[in-house]
């Protein structure tokens, strides 16, 4: 609702859902418009409008048409105002958009007999698809980065808008949190370190690197590609993987060496410059049950004396919590889509929408296990400082909410200028019937 409409359908193809657009046969082929130095092929519009219709979207083959035109007018002005992505943020949103369809389809087995092709096989093929898809969104934003609107701006906007135009606000939380990490045993530390020197040593011997990796390493991101980053710059991990990787020869391999993540070994595959090409190995040390008992004893105590009174919940998530990014503000949680304090409910994480939808403000949860993503275990005590009832939006609640909608709307104005005055300085040919499609 408070999103772009338009423009955004094609990029969402990649961006906001697991399906990809990866060629089947089709019956013939032919070049349907060109933008600037970019093609359209009828296969490209059969494929899009396909994925499009799995998606629950029934567009017709001229919809399909001027939005796949838009994108390729990005990517070609693109290529002239020199806004590029680099292979190694390709080869990371390939790596998650194959991680997606995996889980999706079932199984990498299933996944290749269904499109008939091997892993590496589709990765070539979403190779140019990805390129292009991360170019256009990077050409967008850079289009409208500048769009900003102030207080003073929204007001009037929104002033000027009729009450019943506003958006329809649901019920909304302000949450604050303890943080507490379970320690990991000196047992379960060097059993990670004699593991990945026993993997060092399997590789110094003779095995595969890359098999190593892909049997052994627990980095989600990697291992599929045998432990592979490429196009690595300084200041894209964590610092402690940054000095052990800056200072191999190329083809040595790391001792292990900890991070926040666990435990690794990394192998220098090339290096230009302050450019690296690597593969490591991730082995995460095992929490026990005891480790687990130890955290949840420690954020139950420092509950019970919240609860008391002997201790507030700002001065408790100062001393104790391990979040780094909300300790120091009272354990007080900001929305990153928002950059606000408020969450709306129904788009609340599933366990923390579990941990508070039974209580009164200002009330506790229970200090609960949760397991992030990348598969972190951690406890947490969440707060809840307010609860807003449903309402229409206005300036006072909900006033960074209807910034990002008036920002929102300046930027489609913005893009609309854009692409007229780009229609027009660009060679733009549409053949066959498609020419007699609206809003070429």
């Amino acid at each position: 609702m408070l999103l772009p409409q338009r423009f955004t359908t094609a990029l969402a193809l990649f961006f906001g859902t697991a399906t990809i657009a990866l060629a089947q046969p089709v019956l013939a082929d032919g070049v349907v418009a060109v933008v600037g130095n970019e093609i359209i092929l009828q296969s490209d519009v059969s494929i899009m409008k396909e994925t499009l219709k799995r998606e629950g979207q029934d567009r017709s083959e001229c919809e399909v048409l001027n939005e796949l035109i838009l994108e390729k007018l990005l990517v070609h002005h693109a290529a002239i105002d020199s806004v590029v992505v680099d292979d190694a943020e390709i080869d990371d949103n390939i790596s998650r958009r194959l991680e997606q369809l995996i889980a999706q389809i079932g199984s990498e087995r299933r996944l290749t007999e269904y499109y008939k092709k091997s892993v590496v096989e589709i990765k070539e093929e979403m190779r140019p698809l990805m390129r292009n898809q991360l170019t256009a969104q990077r050409m967008q934003s850079t289009i409208t980065e500048n769009v900003k609107v102030t207080p003073v701006e929204v007001e009037n906007v929104i002033k000027g808008l009729p009450l019943d135009s506003l958006p329809l606000i649901g019920t909304e939380v302000e949450l604050a949190q303890i943080i507490i990490n379970p320690k990991v045993s000196e047992k379960s530390e060097q059993e990670a370190i004699e593991r990945l020197d026993q993997l060092r040593t399997r590789i110094l011997n003779g095995s595969s690197f890359a098999t190593m990796a892909i049997l052994y390493s627990e980095d989600p991101g990697s291992n599929r590609n045998g432990g592979e980053y490429k196009g690595i710059k300084r200041g894209q991990f964590v610092t402690e993987f940054d000095a052990v990787s800056y200072n191999l020869e190329v083809g040595e391999i790391s001792k292990p060496f900890k991070t926040e993540f666990g435990y690794h070994i990394v192998q220098l595959q090339a290096k230009r410059g302050e450019e690296l090409d690597l593969r490591h190995i991730l082995v995460k040390p095992k929490l026990e049950q005891k480790d687990l008992d130890i955290a949840q004893g420690r954020l139950d105590s420092i509950r019970t004396a919240i609860k008391a009174g002997t201790l507030s919940f700002e001065s408790a998530a100062e001393r104790f919590s391990e979040d780094e990014e909300t300790k120091l503000n009272g354990g007080i949680m900001l929305n990153p889509n928002t950059m606000d304090v408020t969450f709306n409910l129904d788009q609340l994480d599933r366990g923390i929408f579990y941990a508070i939808q039974n209580l009164e403000v200002n009330d506790l949860s229970e200090a609960s296990l949760v397991r992030d993503p990348q598969g972190k275990e951690y406890f947490r005590l969440i707060h809840l400082r307010n609860k807003i009832d449903p309402h229409r939006a206005n300036l006072k609640q909900d006033l960074a909410l209807l910034k990002q909608y008036v920002e929102n709307q300046r930027r489609q104005q913005t893009m609309d200028a854009w692409v007229a005055r780009k229609k027009a300085e660009t060679a733009l040919k549409v053949n066959g019937s498609y020419s007699e499609c609206a809003g070429i």
